[in-house]
């Protein structure tokens, strides 16, 4: 899994209730042709990221097949998402610097 391109954008909370901030990664991903979640028209990952304080995890996620702008339901595996994790929080340092 390769990211090719990628936004982000802060999620505000006009309540104050939830501690730390959170953001919004659309990640375009290139996936191998034989993995089961190629898709000719390309992979979007949805990620929500929370960072409280120096703590940066994914709170949640969502694979989406931009040819059906479909949810699949699909996991990633725990190496696929560490690559987001860190890819993400390189990106948050960079947006803070």
């Amino acid at each position: 899994m390769d990211i090719t391109q990628f936004s982000i954008e802060e999620i505000k909370d006009p309540t104050n209730i939830i501690e730390g901030k959170r953001f919004e990664f659309l990640l375009d991903v290139e996936i191998d042709e034989e993995d089961e979640l190629y898709s000719e028209a390309g992979i979007e990952i949805r990620v929500i990221i929370g960072q409280n304080e120096d703590v940066v995890r994914i709170l949640n996620y969502f694979i989406i097949d931009k040819a059906e702008n479909e949810y699949l339901d699909f996991a990633l595996e725990d190496d696929e998402e560490a690559l987001i994790l860190e890819f993400c929080k390189e990106q948050l340092t960079t947006e803070e610097a």
